[in-house]
């Protein structure tokens, strides 16, 4: 039995490679992929050429061992448990399991690197896993207030499903800035007090006055940087009061940020913060616990069903269309994933 497996192969260009089914070693689980979600920001850098050289993908997940090279890529993959090593218990059979995992049709993995789905949850919920922790971070690491004037700069599923979690906050405000209408209307619908479009001339007016209101308070407390680009920290800079924090969540690859850090941002005593989902910033590490935080997320999947985000369903035969969607027309498209039908 052959499996289908997504290749990076070098800038532009994907394949979906058959290969061998492996056979699970005697502790391993076999799972068939059901779904497995395209994550816009990290996977396009790779298929841009612009993830660094050197780089290990992942220090933390088996999975993704490696370089970034010619390499399959992907970490979030639901599938069902079709079979096991001999010393794999049979009680797995038939279970659905999340795994970091790339885009493959069939998956070995041991039990300690899966988790099952609760009963309640489906595929298309479980796919989002890794986003929303990511998300669950950045609120950690942001640490809004009560009252706080917040700016989310990128609205793409990391920033709009960390938009739906500040607004469970008692904010004084939330403005969220996008280049893309769907995703400024979707960051409206999940909580944002309004959605600027980055690129107009007077965004800054517009946002600082949207921030503010007439409280005289001026500029932002706290903004996060999400959209990916790293022109964007000069525009989270002009948004931030004074002594307010920038919490960087981007991944940039190997593009440079070229910031002004000449004028306000050196009188204003502001804060850059950089955060990253693989591992817990130390001050939370005498309570919280990357288990912890991964049942939070769970938690927070069941309360905002992210599943209504999926824009585009496609079968993994079809990776190549799908890649070269999101970088010529990403405009229309929130969240893709791609289905596995049987073979």
């Amino acid at each position: 039995m052959n499996r289908r497996s997504v290749y990076f192969v070098k800038p532009g260009v994907v394949e979906v490679r058959e290969e061998p089914v492996p056979q699970p070693r005697s502790e391993q689980l076999l799972i068939e992929t059901l779904l497995s979600g395209v994550s816009a920001g990290s996977e396009l850098l790779i298929y841009r050429g612009q993830a660094p050289a050197g780089m290990a993908v992942d220090e933390t997940i088996d999975s993704l061992a490696g370089q970034f090279n010619i390499l399959k890529y992907g970490y979030a993959s639901v599938g069902r448990v079709i079979d096991g090593g001999s010393a794999a218990s049979r009680e797995w059979l038939g279970r659905h399991v999340f795994a970091f995992n790339p885009h493959e049709s069939h998956i070995t993995a041991k039990p300690s690197d899966v988790l099952v789905l609760p009963d309640n949850m489906t595929p298309e919920t479980a796919v989002f896993l890794p986003n929303m922790e990511t998300a669950v971070s950045l609120i950690m690491d942001g640490r809004p207030v009560i009252g706080e004037q917040v700016a989310v700069l990128g609205q793409g599923i990391v920033g709009l499903l960390t938009v739906a979690l500040l607004a469970e906050f008692p904010l004084s405000s939330l403005v969220t800035f996008d280049t893309y209408p769907l995703r400024r209307e979707w960051s409206r619908t999940l909580g944002a007090n309004t959605s600027l479009n980055p690129i107009d001339p007077d965004v800054v007016e517009q946002g600082l006055a949207a921030l503010s209101g007439d409280r005289s308070y001026m500029g932002a407390d706290l903004v996060y940087e999400l959209s990916g680009n790293p022109a964007a920290l000069d525009l989270a800079v002009s948004l931030t009061g004074y002594n307010g924090r920038i919490v960087v969540g981007s991944w940039y690859g190997n593009k440079t940020a070229t910031l002004d850090l000449g004028g306000r941002f050196h009188r204003s005593h502001m804060q850059l913060i950089s955060t990253q989902v693989s591992h817990m910033a130390p001050q939370w590490l005498g309570r919280w616990t990357k288990d912890r935080r991964m049942d939070v997320a769970m938690e927070m999947l069941r309360r905002i069903h992210p599943e209504r985000l999926i824009t585009h369903r496609l079968p993994i035969d079809q990776a190549v269309e799908g890649y070269r969607q999101l970088d010529q027309v990403p405009d229309d498209t929130l969240q893709m994933v791609f289905t596995y039908p049987a073979t």
